[in-house]
Parts: structure tokens; sequence; C-alpha cells
């Protein structure tokens, strides 16, 4: 019923939503003659922070469209290589006309991001893949709106966080023999126990593990997200923040836990930051200060959009992670995609480096909670670990900022180069192929032309 309350107050607030919108432009138009009125200034930048906090905020686009690989710029291209009911694997194709630029793209290594999957869209790490796109080919995990998968796709278990993981980790190994992994946030459970899964069975395990800022073990340093989940009863959660989705959306009767409860919470933790933030916005388009209003514009649209999480796999996070601490406590059972129940044993990872990066100011994955991940992977050997701290980061300067650019990214950046084994060229052909023609010194350049007519060469 919530829910249904919540869609119906939008609808509502949707015409006065347009209209703040459409008057503050009017009244913001710098060809006016009332532009120069301070009141009217005053009055166009309420409309538009009026517009800014009631609009409804859609899935974010990635927008990476070329990054800068020493000297040259590579045009980048988003595709979607495996598509599952729930997540989407993309891969950010690089594409180039330099032959030396391609040659150099070619031999770097292949890195799978598990992205979060607790409220945010995949994009949330747009920096983190731009910057990762320099040095690396890059996949990503797109997570989906619970809301938009119809019930005829199915359940959505913790399970199948586990499962999916795997199967992405095994389509990039099979492009380039092995790959790295990286996972952000809540994955870094899910992706220790797929990788446990596959090392139990013998399958080959990913050439190392970055994991930043997630709550391996969420009994160390508790913050304020971890109390909340610890402390109240798992009937709590699914008597409070679990409602079926309206019939206005294509997955109309899942059960989710909602965005928008997820953003209050998001909210509640610093009413006064946000409020401060809101304020100043205001006071920036009243001084015109372009340069400062688009960032703030750009930071909430990230951050104000959010979405459903399938309610199984959130409660059984909850239960999994933040209650029975079955990782930790070497209790977790994973059903695979046969249904057959595996056990999760971290310590029979052998053969991938791990390196763990928690920030000093985390309030969303307290201190230790990550690097506990070294004390489950025994039987690494001590020289393919590594735990980083990137001091004066909070949860998000580890991944997405300057502090992540210039702290954390290079540690990163060394760590996977330091564990990269560069797939075995193809074998040559025994039979010796038939002569070419020697080309003279009058048709060299036109041979090197048709190389460099070779457009949109791609790594």
């Amino acid at each position: 019923m919530l829910y249904q309350i919540y869609e119906t107050q939008r609808a509502i607030m949707e015409p006065f939503v347009d209209f703040a919108k459409a008057t503050s432009k009017v009244l913001g138009n710098t060809k006016s003659p009332f532009a120069q009125n301070p009141l009217v200034q005053r009055v166009s930048a309420g409309y538009d922070l009026m517009y800014r906090l009631g609009k409804d905020y859609l899935k974010p686009e990635f927008g990476i469209q070329t990054v800068k690989v020493g000297e040259t710029e590579v045009t980048i291209n988003e595709r979607i290589e495996v598509s599952k009911p729930f997540c989407d694997l993309i891969r950010f194709k690089r594409y180039t006309d330099d032959v030396e630029t391609l040659s150099h793209l070619k031999g770097q290594p292949a890195v799978l991001i598990v992205a979060p999957l607790s409220g945010h869209y995949a994009t949330l790490l747009r920096d983190t893949v731009a910057t990762m796109l320099k040095d690396h080919k890059v996949y990503i995990t797109d997570w989906k709106n619970a809301r938009t998968v119809p019930l005829s796709d199915g359940e959505f278990h913790l399970d199948d966080y586990v499962n999916y993981v795997q199967e992405f980790i095994r389509h990039v190994q099979a492009k380039y023999g092995n790959c790295h992994v990286m996972s952000v946030c809540q994955p870094t459970v899910p992706v220790l126990a797929a990788v446990s899964l596959m090392a139990s069975r013998g399958e080959t395990t990913p050439l190392s593990l970055t994991m930043m800022g997630g709550p391996i073990d969420a009994r160390k340093s508790p913050t304020a997200v971890n109390n909340l989940a610890m402390n109240k009863p798992f009937s709590w959660f699914e008597n409070n923040v679990i409602y079926k989705v309206p019939a206005n959306f294509e997955g109309a009767g899942r059960r989710v836990y909602p965005g928008f409860l997820q953003h209050s919470g998001f909210v509640a933790m610093n009413p006064q930051n946000h409020r401060n933030s809101h304020f100043d916005y205001f006071n920036d388009l009243i001084k015109g200060d372009n340069s400062s209003a688009e960032s703030h514009r750009k930071f909430y649209d990230e951050y104000n959009a959010v979405l459903d999480m399938d309610a199984d796999y959130y409660l059984e996070t909850i239960a999994t992670v933040f209650q029975d601490f079955k990782l930790v406590n070497g209790t977790w059972d994973v059903k695979n995609v046969d249904g057959k129940p595996e056990r999760v044993k971290p310590a029979d990872i052998k053969t991938s480096a791990l390196l763990t990066v928690e920030g000093e100011l985390d309030d969303i994955s307290g201190s230790g909670q990550t690097k506990a991940a070294h004390d489950l992977c025994s039987s690494i050997s001590k020289s393919k670990q590594q735990h980083f701290e990137a001091k004066g980061a909070g949860h998000y300067g580890i991944f997405s900022g300057r502090r992540w650019r210039e702290m954390v990214y290079p540690q990163v950046k060394a760590f996977i180069l330091a564990h990269h084994v560069a797939p075995k060229a193809a074998t040559k052909p025994t039979a010796k192929p038939a002569a070419k023609p020697v080309a003279t010194s009058a048709a060299k350049p036109a041979v090197k032309a048709q190389v460099k007519a070779k457009a949109k060469l791609k790594a």
C-alpha cells in the first residue's frame, strides 16, 4: 500500500513539478527584461530548487564517449555482451585508428567490475570505469531495477547473484584466457563466495581480486548502516520495508525493497549535509555561479536515481551478511544453477591475488570489515596479499573523485599489473607461407597508407 501511495503522490505532484521547471526557465531567461531584477532571480532559483526536489530521477547514463590513453583520444563504445533477467554485463569497447596505441591496448588486462546492488545504479561507478579504461579492458555488471522485471522472469535470490557473477567471470575468461575482478562495496561478499565456489570445483579463478569498502565481516567497527541491519529482527524487515510493485510498472506484483525507501535512508544518515547542499545550490543560482550549480546537478542526478531490489535478494543479504555472518562463520551454502547447495570455502582460493581497500573515514563499511577477507583466504600466498587504507577518504572517495584517482587507483593499477599473466600467443603454422612480393621504396608509402586507412581498429 505504501508503494501505491508514494506513486499516487508522485503522479499528483508531476504537473506542479513541470510548472516549476517552466517558470524557472522563463524567469531565468537572460533575454527577459526582468532578468536583472534580484527578486526575479530569487524566485527563479526557488522554482528551480522546487523542480529539483520534486522531479522523478531516471536511470543515468554512463556517458563515457572517449578516454585519453597516453596522448591519444580513444573512442568508447558501450554495449551489452550478456543479458540476464536482473542484470546486463556491459563492455566498454575501445576503438582507435592509431596502430601503436592499438597494440598497447591489446596487451592490457581485462577487468570485470562488479557494481553494487544496494539502491543505486551501476553508473555510480562512472568515475571508476572512466579511470580504469585508460589501462584496462573494462566490463561492469549493470543491475536492473526490479520493478521493471516481469514476474514471468522468475525470482532473484542472493544465490542467483553469486551464480551471475560466476557466469560473467567465465564469459570474460573465455575471451582473454583469464581476467581480474574488482568488487565495490556490497558485492565484495557475493564475489568472494563466487570465486570460492569456483576454486572448490577446481575451476580457473581470476588472476586477482580487488575488494573495496565491503562488509566481509560486518562485526568489525559496525557503522550506522550495519547497526540498523544487525539490531532489527529479521521479521521487522519483512513487515516494514517490503512492498509489491504497483500495476503501472512491468514488474507489477513483484515483492521489492523500494528504491525510495532506500533513498530516504541515505538522506537520513546526513540530513544537515543535504540541507546545506541544496541551500548552497539556491545561492549559486542567484549569484549566477553556473559551474557550482552544474556540479550540484550532476551529483544529485546520480544520488537521487535509485532502483528497487527484489525482496528475496534483499532479505537474504540482511540475514547472510549482517545477522548470521555466514561467510565468516563458514556456514554459507549457495545453490548452484542446478539447485544443488555448495559450501562457500574462501580457504580453497589459492592462485588468485588479493587486494583489499578501505577508506579511513568510511561511514558505511567500517575499518577492518574488508580487510577481514585476508584471514578467510588463508591459502593465498602472503606475497599475493595486500591491504591499502586511503587516508582521508570516505566511502565514496575510494572509488570516485580525486582521492580515488590520485591515491587508490595507482595502487589498484600496480597490483593488477603485478599479477597479470598475458595470454599465450597463438601457435604459428608450421607450413611455410607463400612468399610475398617485396614492396619497392616507391610502393612503401602506399602500403603504409593502406594500414592507416583501416579505420576504427579495435581493442
